[in-house]
């Protein structure tokens, strides 16, 4: 059972949820992929390729890990934010103790739809997180959650 599943209150329901972005994953994609082109290259090259290919797996775990385990979530009645496995961070925002959500995205992520997000609450609390899928759908469904 998710974070957010085993978080939610009596009558609380889900309203929106989303992601970390699959973007994470490009840079340790193109690392192996390099390693396996450098492998078909020919057989000197080999060893070269196995550890670019073994570099761009290691990269991809942690990135895996942070994906499989980041929750984001818009409820009838908070914010819910959890991201790691060993760090876990977590935020649980009440809407109506929430400012704003700021988006900030470059043409790169608005082009592929993801972004970084600045959730701050009342008091001055605020909270970063980088490469969230559909960072303007986050927010207008806390607006219209809110509002």
């Amino acid at each position: 059972m998710s974070y957010v599943e085993q978080s939610l209150l009596p009558n609380e329901r889900v309203i929106h949820r989303t992601t970390l972005s699959r973007i994470v994953f490009v840079d340790p994609a193109v690392v192996a992929a390099i390693g396996i082109l450098i492998m078909l290259a020919g057989r000197n090259a080999v060893p070269m390729g196995i550890v670019l290919l073994l570099v761009g797996a290691a990269a991809a775990l942690p990135r895996y890990i942070s994906f499989a385990t980041s929750e984001f979530a818009i409820t009838n009645q908070r914010v819910i934010i959890k991201v790691g496995l060993f760090r876990r961070q977590t935020v649980e925002l009440q809407l109506s103790k929430l400012e704003a959500i700021a988006v900030d995205q470059g043409l790169l992520g608005r082009i592929l739809g993801y972004g970084n997000i600045v959730v701050t609450g009342t008091g001055g609390t605020k909270e970063r997180f980088k490469t969230i899928s559909g960072p303007l759908e986050f927010r207008r469904a806390a607006q219209a959650t809110t509002g």
